[in-house]
């Protein structure tokens, strides 16, 4: 399913995305490497060993990227203009490799642009949670939607 248009999200829409995605080692440590992250807490197994980890956490960014991206397909694919902003991010739970997360979005906000008539801004909050149904992320986002063309 391709994304909705502006005129198609409501306040309190819930979508419950359907594909999920079960995180690597190998996705860990690309992400960090790619994002020039050296932080033992994610790449050095040894000294996670001695933490009350006890193994490598999930870089945080990679988790909230996933979380946003399993929405795409459901939400914006195509239908955005722009990501406005994310705030009020959280991670109450560790994510690690192995573990398998979902996303949940619901539409907290919705509004004309002032200066795009052809566009309105949509607030979206993405919860992502693991296998076991526990938060690992949660975020708001402002994206700048296309409306629906005109025919």
């Amino acid at each position: 399913m391709a994304g909705l248009y502006f005129d198609e999200f409501r306040v309190d829409q819930v979508f419950r995305h359907e594909i999920r995605r079960t995180v690597t080692e190998a996705d860990n440590v690309w992400f960090c490497a790619a994002t020039y992250n050296p932080a033992q807490i994610h790449i050095d197994a040894d000294y996670c060993a001695k933490t009350e980890f006890g193994r490598p956490l999930m870089n945080s960014i990679f988790t909230l990227g996933l979380v946003i991206g399993l929405s795409v397909q459901d939400t914006t694919l195509g239908t955005t203009v722009a990501n406005l902003g994310m705030t009020d991010v959280k991670f109450p739970a560790p994510v690690f490799a192995g573990d398998t997360l979902n996303s949940v979005t619901t539409v907290l906000n919705v509004r004309e642009s002032a200066s795009r008539p052809t566009q309105g801004i949509v607030t979206f909050r993405h919860d992502g949670y693991n296998q076991r149904g526990e938060l690992v992320a949660t975020c708001l986002r402002q994206a700048l939607m296309h409306k629906r063309p005109v025919q």
